[in-house]
């Protein structure tokens, strides 16, 4: 066989992980280029680089040469230590094997261990040739073994990239847990004044209006002292759920106190932020909550303040006018919304 007609029969190499499973993006990319390479360094028909004990499935049903080659390659035992066998017909087992005795009779094989990161035996670099190769000599062996270090080092890269990704997930996971309340869910009081201030930022520079809602659970205390802090939390996680259901996503809630509640309506005059707080309102008031076995009426009262009404207002300034909204709402009777005007004290 030429060279012409192996290059045509093997010009693609399909590679897997220690998992078995396909290798790919960049990683994929090296692997294959260490393979080329290696065909190209030795001149031989196949440069196979090995990974687990499972061979690739090729999309010809393992019917052509180079499926052909990548099998008997995974078909050889994973050894710590360089194997070269210059003639497989002279081999005590080889010899019998039947790519070797029948077609495409491979009479070459040599191969170079991989080891993973933690220096446990995982592949090998592996070389098959139709012709036998006796003058294969301690310098090809060198250059094998360097074809392997490249392996490792992308085996290396690959456990490295893998192993900041997580890090980054795990650390976004425990910023993010720092900022969400861990009882209800939602922000907590840190993180819901940070989205304030940012948001107050951002409706300034855009010229665009923006509204806040200070929500307060009504009698939570009576809820508490008669069926326990359990029920009491269970109610919380509830009038949360409600109160999320009645904002859009570029809005935020949180968690301002024990029962009460920030809610940040970027863009929104004090109209819109008026009509988002009465839907909050009827959310709760519209269907009891059964909590340890008791039906509940549940109501909030609600106190709205937006910079359409108060341009000049720190963000300070707005959440205590909401504030006062608040209490005009609770003396009023709760379970109502009010609007911070400002004649309102």
């Amino acid at each position: 066989m030429t060279p012409v007609d192996r290059a045509k029969l093997s010009d693609m190499s399909i590679l897997r992980t220690e998992q078995g499973d396909v290798l790919n993006g960049e990683i994929d990319h090296e692997m294959q280029r260490i393979g080329r390479i290696g065909k190209t360094l030795f001149d031989v028909a196949n440069c196979v680089i090995r990974f687990g004990d499972a061979a690739p499935a090729f999309v010809d049903g393992g019917r052509s040469i180079e499926s052909i080659e990548s099998a008997f390659c995974y078909g050889m035992p994973l050894q710590e230590v360089p194997v070269v066998v210059p003639d497989t017909r002279s081999h005590s087992s080889l010899g019998q094997h039947r790519s070797v005795t029948g077609a495409p009779y491979i009479r070459f094989y040599a191969s170079y261990p991989i080891h993973n990161v933690d220096k446990t035996l995982t592949g090998s670099v592996s070389l098959v040739d139709y012709s036998p190769r006796p003058a294969f000599r301690e310098r090809d062996l060198q250059l094998l073994a360097d074809l392997a270090a490249l392996a490792e080092r992308e085996l290396f890269l690959r456990h490295a990239n893998a192993s900041q990704l997580d890090l980054q997930k795990k650390n976004k996971n425990l910023r993010r847990k720092s900022l969400v309340d861990p009882l209800i869910g939602t922000w907590n009081r840190g993180a819901i004044m940070r989205i304030l201030t940012i948001e107050a930022i951002r409706c300034d520079k855009a010229g665009e209006p923006l509204s806040l809602i200070v929500v307060d659970l009504d009698f939570f205390k009576r809820i508490n002292d008669t069926y326990g802090h359990p029920a009491g939390d269970t109610v919380l996680v509830k009038v949360a759920s409600r109160l999320r259901s009645c904002i859009r996503p570029q809005e935020a809630l949180g968690r301002y106190g024990g029962e009460e509640f920030l809610i940040v309506l970027p863009g929104s005059s004090h109209m819109t932020a008026m009509a988002v707080a009465e839907r909050m309102r009827m959310a709760i008031a519209v269907q009891p909550e059964v909590i340890a076995g008791a039906s509940l009426n549940l109501t909030i009262s609600a106190g709205v303040a937006s910079t359409d009404m108060f341009p000049t207002a720190t963000t300070e300034e707005l959440i205590s006018r909401a504030d006062m909204a608040l209490y005009a709402a609770k003396d009023a009777g709760r379970n109502r919304v009010v609007k911070a005007t400002p004649d309102l004290s």
